[in-house]
């Protein structure tokens, strides 16, 4: 009996709550005679009303009625805190101020607006389509612009537990370029180590993987010319690398590691080409039309 009435005592209390924010929605709601009388209002801040749909669904599935109306509550505490702010801003900032935001939002909507069209145009119009014979000739028109700033690797990285089994079938396995060895390395690896990087297809800084080793390697251009399997150890692991290529820095980098780089600078090229033209083309539209005309005061 006892629960019975504790439970009872619960469902009041939450009609209550939602009894009180009825009653507030429904007597702010009396005065639409000052509000927007085709919406409902729920608050009014000053002269400022909060309507019903200015209120974002916030309230998640299955929540409690007095925890909706709490949540429902903290967001119109909320804006009319910030409401009385802004009108006590409006109230005290100089004529002058109050003309430099109006001009800061004109500047701001038009930029919108311009940005909006440009892009609705260039989804529309603009040719979008990068064949791989174009990136190739750029590339090789701009070589001199694609100089490496750092070494380059391909290479295999494995990092082991000291206690691995068939340490020395690893090794071996690792210096091998033969298919059939490397798929073994890959079991071997997928079992045992630590990490297993394959950048055998890939260029990749070298310091991606020199900063994996346990001490330092100082002068990296004479360890890459000198070096084609590589192994190093601490108290708990062994690290082994196989460099397959290399190139070094102050050198032309390789066409598939600066591919990318060259899709971005041509899209962009065409981008900012393409939206030169358009605005060309709607100024020059405009003088043909007699649409500008400078006033001789």
């Amino acid at each position: 009996m006892n629960r019975f009435w504790q439970k009872l005592k619960r469902v009041l209390a939450m009609n209550r709550i939602l009894i009180l924010l009825l009653i507030t929605i429904l007597t702010v709601s009396c005065s639409k005679s000052r509000s927007d009388p085709k919406r409902v209002a729920v608050a009014r801040a000053g002269n400022v009303f909060l309507y019903h749909d200015q209120i974002p669904r916030m309230i998640p599935p299955g929540t409690l009625p007095a925890d909706s109306a709490a949540i429902v509550h903290n967001y119109i505490n909320r804006w009319a805190r910030k409401e009385f702010l802004h009108q006590k801003a409006e109230e005290n900032l100089s004529a002058d101020l109050k003309i430099e935001i109006d001009n800061q939002l004109e500047e701001t909507r038009s930029n919108l607006v311009i940005y909006q069209y440009q892009r609705q145009m260039m989804l529309e119009r603009m040719d979008t389509i990068l064949t791989e014979a174009e990136l190739e000739q750029y590339y090789l028109d701009n070589q001199e612009s694609f100089m490496l700033n750092s070494n380059i690797i391909k290479a295999l990285f494995i990092k082991l537990p000291a206690e691995t089994p068939n340490i020395s079938r690893i090794r071996l396995l690792a210096r091998s370029n033969e298919q059939e060895d490397l798929q073994e390395l890959e079991s071997y690896c997928y079992q045992f180590a630590d990490k297993f990087d394959d950048f055998n297809e890939k260029w990749v800084p070298f310091n991606r993987l020199s900063v994996e080793l346990p001490q330092d390697i100082p002068n990296e251009e004479s360890f890459l010319r000198r070096t084609t399997f590589y192994e190093a150890t601490d108290s708990v692991d062994l690290y082994f690398i196989t460099i397959r290529d290399y190139k070094l820095r102050s050198t032309v980098a390789p066409f598939e590691y600066v591919r990318d780089d060259i899709k971005r600078i041509i899209w962009n090229n065409r981008r900012f080409e393409f939206i030169q033209s358009l605005e060309n083309g709607i100024y020059n539209d405009a003088l043909k039309e007699n649409g500008f005309i400078i006033f001789n005061n």
